[in-house]
């Protein structure tokens, strides 16, 4: 395959749609829709269509001059295909779900441009080949988010942006300064399966300078990643409309951290010269601790999105964890976890928003009974929760199976007891909604108290809010279930993860 231009469309595919619905009215509701809906399920299929050729061998690459000797380098491998996919499938479900929760709601034609454009800069991040372009995007990307998560411009929505804004923008900065060193000793450094030679080469000859600047990367990513003590914006950041918080949360801004760092450990250090310089093992002790902390912060959690948000926390380090594990299958339990604590982590926030829409329940306190009136959404929910806690046959179980394989790998057993432990207490903060949804019984009164047989299926939710909420629920099941075949999300995760150790 020689088209070249294939990275610059898929970025227009949802770079034209946003600069589209820019210029239309908030009236113009079929306009929007369409064009919303086009561009999403256009890009779902040239990325699904690029699958077989890339993991075939074939590499699709557009470079440009971008400032004196830094290309602009936007590349198709693997890696990307993999964020890629996850990221067009949820942004055609989460617009299919955005546009029933904020159907006649104001300012909706600037809520969709932004959130296309910050699906353009999540795909950019995807296809960065160098990591000047990866800068350009990052950056991109907080500037797009944060209007989606000031919308509804109440005090609390502003505060809480202007929270994101600050950490994400300081994030930016150190990032920015740890890029624009190692620029300057080694020249662009573009992603290398196994890492750069001359980035390898510095480790060498100026050891803690090598050191330092990692610990720079790692800062300014770790923001987004929600990494302890830089996690604070993201509970503040769930006062956002609950579309916002489903692409926060399971694509965008949080899987921009994680995935950037993946791509310093992998494609810029390499787990090698990573491992020998001694960087790892910070990251490894701040994941740890991170997985830990975000669960007992959940457990004290009663507002459904503060009680996810801690969850994210939480989750996210598991990728981090495998990124800082020198073993194959680790990292295949990292790049695994990508795609299913998103998968999971969607499904969750999609449920919560049709609690909120559809009863006004937005505590754990609160639901009680209400299995009875909404038994599709919690099913979907029950999924999604035995799924982050690592119950086969869900997703989540695979990725913590990968996990602890590849610590018994690298002879670091006692990473086990992390990953019972933070299972413990998953457990112990998703296992109380379940029971409460289907077990205990709702108050005398409230609406949902009725017997099963006359709940209509039909009029659970609206189908828009719906329909993506049991479709995520049924891939978070499917992912799991046929983890074992030859071409599975697993499968493609462990060529990417060996594809991290050199050709």
């Amino acid at each position: 395959m020689s088209v070249a231009w294939m990275p610059l469309l898929i970025l227009s595919l949802s770079l034209v749609p946003a600069m589209v619905i820019f210029f239309l009215r908030d009236d113009q509701h079929r306009t929007r829709t369409t064009v919303n809906l086009t561009g999403a399920a256009l890009k779902v299929g040239v990325v699904l269509a690029l699958i077989a050729p890339v993991v075939a061998g074939d590499r699709l690459e557009w470079r440009a001059p971008f400032v004196p000797g830094i290309d602009f380098v936007l590349r198709v491998d693997p890696f990307a295909l993999y964020f890629l996919a996850l990221s067009s499938v949820l942004w055609l479900l989460t617009t299919i779900y955005a546009i029933g929760y904020l159907e006649n709601a104001p300012h909706n034609s600037r809520f969709f441009a932004f959130f296309s454009l910050c699906v353009t800069a999540t795909s950019g991040i995807a296809l960065s080949g160098n990591l000047v372009t990866f800068l350009v995007f990052y950056e991109l990307l907080t500037i797009a988010t944060y209007p989606l998560v000031a919308h509804r411009q109440t005090p609390d929505a502003l505060d809480g942006a202007r929270t994101y804004l600050r950490f994400t923008l300081a994030g930016g900065v150190v990032l920015l300064l740890g890029t624009v060193w190692l620029t300057a000793l080694v020249g662009p450094v573009e992603f290398t399966a196994g890492g750069s030679a001359e980035v390898a080469e510095l480790a060498q000859t100026r050891p803690r300078t090598a050191m330092v600047i990692f610990g720079l990367l790692i800062a300014g990513l770790a923001v987004k990643a929600a990494i302890v003590p830089l996690h604070t914006w993201l509970p503040k950041a769930m006062v956002a409309p609950t579309p916002v918080s489903a692409l926060l949360h399971a694509v965008a801004v949080v899987k921009a951290g994680v995935f950037g760092i993946a791509l310093v450990v992998n494609g810029v250090y390499g787990i090698d010269i990573a491992s020998e310089l001694g960087v790892l093992t910070p990251l490894l002790a701040l994941a740890c601790v991170t997985i830990i902390y975000g669960s007992v912060q959940a457990l004290r959690q009663d507002g459904l999105k503060a009680r996810l948000a801690y969850s994210t926390v939480s989750q996210l380090s598991y990728i981090a964890l495998g990124l800082s594990i020198p073993a194959v299958l680790a990292a295949t339990g990292a790049v695994a976890h990508i795609v299913n604590q998103g998968l999971m982590k969607i499904t969750l926030f999609f449920c919560v928003g049709v609690l909120a829409e559809t009863l006004g329940i937005k505590k754990v306190s609160e639901l009680a009974g209400v299995g009875r009136r909404l038994p599709l959404t919690c099913t979907a929910f029950t999924i999604g929760a035995l799924g982050m806690i690592g119950i086969p046959p869900v997703a989540g179980f695979v990725s913590k199976w990968y996990l602890g394989l590849g610590a018994l790998d690298a002879d670091q057993a006692w990473i086990l007891a992390i990953l019972v432990t933070s299972s413990l207490l998953n457990a112990a903060y998703f296992l109380p909604a379940v029971y409460a949804m289907w077990w205990r019984e709702p108050e005398p009164g409230t609406e949902w108290n009725v017997h099963p047989s006359k709940v209509r299926i039909r009029m659970e939710a609206p189908p828009a809010l719906l329909v993506p909420t049991v479709i995520t629920a049924v891939l978070a099941l499917g992912v799991g279930v046929f983890a074992g075949l030859d071409i599975s999300t697993v499968e493609l995760a462990r060529v990417i993860a060996e594809g991290f150790y050199g050709p």
